[in-house]
């Protein structure tokens, strides 16, 4: 197999995610399995290869963040490194009284050739690298990691703000923003990895000094107990071998160090390292004069190496002419003019906003929970939320587009319609919701509050009070569930507004697919789009489902010949839907409970339409709310729905009179209730 061939075989395991795995096969296999010298001379080669190879990258890498995978990378070299000073320890061991060459020639070469074969001097020379390698390059790079991890997260709250305050003042897009934050975020989780990635190559270097000495020991037992060699030749074959080891396991460890160090203390700007170096330091032509004269002075003093000091000297004053010779052409060079500013592009339609439909803000401390990423779980319960709504309330709910606020509280959430907002909450991440559904056998102890929802009593508990709230009754919901339940309340309540006359026309184009006809009579024959759209917002608005097109359809080409009045159509396709509204109330039940008006009152209302008026008196609007409040609440104590069974020319405006601040209550007109319906009366509001 040629090289060509291997690389392409290795990066296809690479693309199938395979490499990963095969690698730490091999580096355990590299610790279990007796290796042959040759084969440890290619493995310590390659790595090597590898320490210089990732040196370099750190080296010319524009940006830290350009290589996040450095920390992964470092632990994948630093494994390797453990491993094969395993399988050598084996190697010199088992076969170090044979001589030198018994372990691979790399080894051998770095105990002869490197240290002279003097194993004093190269106990000497990897003392001393180890020193420099732990106490300067691990520790000063292991001090930065931390220092920079723990000023980047201190930060990050404030760099959001800023991207947030450029947002809303137009200096970012929407989508720069995001890829602003997404940078953050990444910088602050790989400052984060490399402090803990500095740890690797500190223990390393403890367990490189360690290693050492076990080979050394190990060697003069083996090599004076088991092969009958003296103690002088064992302690200097087997210390040989043993530094030898030790320096091809430390020249590359001293490499990785560097690129850690050189990592970490890299600026987060799009320029590498050389040109920045070069740029700052050798780009000055003041500072390369002084160190010429420095080391001209130095130069001419008796007894100094004059022909090193004077020829650097030489070197940096000619460096410093050419900068300054350089500087002076370029100012002379004719200055072009500088080009006429173009004026400011006129405004478009497409720099107006547009809002979303629907729409979720929330406070910094509750990003985690719509990210999914991060485990966070709200993203499927909305999800599953406009899924349930649109089966329910038959039109498909407009996508809930989420963005963190920093205006607002760091545990607090927004609900907005159309960029107004309608809700909002404060939740707490770290606990528990307890609901109280009326009826609970003891109190819990945590933070009092209502549910945002519906109002009722609750209490934020920890979590693991879970089980001992729910045996005392309460009903216990987390943080995701708390704000997927606020959203389908609003979603209800505001469905008329969600739907306009894209969705309409939607609606339209499916029911067309079943009954094309009907379709093509209604829309724009019969009826203008616009009235069918306003027929369906007045049922979302007091509670009717539209899931049943067909009905709503075939109702409005009935009546749609006799009036174009939405309200009028609105009346009479309730009545077509009479049996869907009145068992969305009671369900299968045979009897129907309901509240009357008083014959004085309903005669009242009806002489006040007759004369025009589509309002009621305040006086008689007051008495007549609190009337229906009190009846509205004793049906809901007995656990039975509230009707208010009035007229036909009646309803539309009692419905109105009630939608908001009695939601309990359904208003009914009399030809609404199907006949196999038995009605009961509970009581009349006079």
């Amino acid at each position: 197999m040629t090289l060509n061939e291997l690389l392409l075989r290795l990066r296809d395991l690479s693309r199938n995610g395979l490499a990963a795995p095969l690698l730490l096969l091999m580096i355990v296999g590299m610790m279990v399995v007796p290796m042959a010298p040759a084969a440890l001379d290619l493995m310590f080669t390659t790595n090597i290869t590898l320490a210089i190879a990732i040196l370099l990258s750190v080296i010319y890498v524009m940006r830290p963040l350009d290589f996040n995978s450095f920390p992964t990378v470092l632990l994948f070299a630093t494994l390797l490194r453990l491993a094969l000073n395993v399988a050598s320890t084996r190697v010199v061991l088992l076969h170090g009284h044979q001589g030198t060459h018994a372990a691979g020639r790399v080894i051998e070469a770095f105990g002869e050739f490197v240290v002279g074969g003097n194993y004093a001097v190269g106990l000497i020379v990897f003392v001393i690298l180890t020193i420099v390698n732990f106490m300067v390059v691990t520790k000063g790079a292991e001090r930065v990691s931390e220092v920079s991890a723990r000023f980047v997260l201190d930060a990050l709250p404030g760099r959001q703000m800023a991207i947030d305050a450029d947002l809303n003042a137009g200096i970012l897009t929407r989508d720069e923003a995001k890829a602003r934050r997404e940078e953050v975020r990444s910088e602050a989780d790989f400052y984060g990895s490399m402090d803990g990635a500095s740890k690797f190559v500190r223990g390393d270097a403890i367990a490189g000094i360690l290693i050492l000495f076990i080979n050394v020991i190990g060697g003069l037992l083996i090599g004076t107990l088991q092969h009958g060699l003296g103690f002088g030749e064992a302690a200097k074959l087997y210390t040989l071998l043993a530094i030898g080891d030790g320096l091809v396991a430390q020249v590359p460890a001293l490499l990785l160090s560097t690129s850690v160090a050189v990592l970490v203390t890299r600026m987060s700007r799009q320029a590498d390292m050389s040109t920045q170096v070069m740029s700052q330091l050798f780009n000055q032509p003041r500072v390369l004069a002084v160190t010429a004269g420095v080391l001209g002075l130095v130069g001419l003093i008796p007894g100094m190496p004059n022909l090193a000091f004077l020829l650097l000297a030489v070197v940096c004053g000619g460096a410093a002419w050419m900068l300054v010779r350089r500087a002076r052409a370029a100012a002379a060079a004719p200055v072009e003019a500088p080009p006429a500013p173009q004026p400011p592009a006129e405004l478009s339609w497409e720099d107006v906003p547009g809002e979303d439909v629907l729409g979720l803000e929330v406070g910094y401390r509750l990003i985690p929970m719509v990210d999914t990423r991060q485990g966070g779980e709200l993203m499927a319960r909305i999800k599953g939320v406009r899924k349930k709504l649109t089966q329910e309330l038959g039109f498909l709910i407009p996508p809930v587009h989420i963005r963190d606020n920093l205006q607002l509280q760091p545990a607090a959430y927004r609900l907005l319609v159309h960029g107004v907002p309608v809700a909002e909450g404060v939740v707490h991440p770290d606990r528990e919701l307890a609901l109280n559904p009326g009826r609970v056998f003891g109190a819990v102890e945590g933070i009092a509050t209502k549910d945002p929802a519906f109002g009722l009593d609750a209490v934020w508990i920890e979590k693991g009070a879970r089980e001992h709230a729910q045996s005392m009754g309460y009903t216990v919901v987390d943080c995701p569930t708390v704000v997927a339940t606020h959203l389908s309340h609003v979603v209800k309540t505001h469905a008329h507004e969600l739907l306009g006359h894209d969705e309409a026309q939607a609606l339209l184009t499916q029911l067309g697919k079943q009954a094309p006809k009907l379709v093509e009579d209604l829309v724009p024959k019969l009826l203008p789009l616009s009235v069918f759209v306003k027929v369906l917002q007045n049922l979302l608005a007091e509670r009717v489902p539209i899931r049943n097109l067909r009905v709503i359809a075939e109702a409005l080409a009935e009546a749609g010949a006799r009036s174009q009045d939405p309200v009028v159509l609105s009346g009479l396709v309730r009545v077509a839907l009479g049996r869907q509204i009145v068992q969305e109330i009671n369900g299968l039940e045979p009897e129907l409970p309901v509240l009357t008006l008083s014959p004085q009152l309903e005669q009242v209302l009806q002489d006040s339409l007759k004369s025009g008026g589509a309002v009621i008196e305040p006086g008689l609007a007051e008495r007549m709310h609190r009337s229906l409040s009190e009846q509205t609440r004793r049906q809901e104590t007995l656990g039975q729905a509230a009707v208010l069974l009035v007229p036909p020319a009646l309803r539309p405006l009692l419905a109105r009179f009630t939608r908001q601040t009695i939601p309990g209550l359904h208003v009914l007109a009399y030809d609404e209730v199907p006949d196999s319906k038995r009605l009961r009366m509970v009581g009349a509001i006079s």
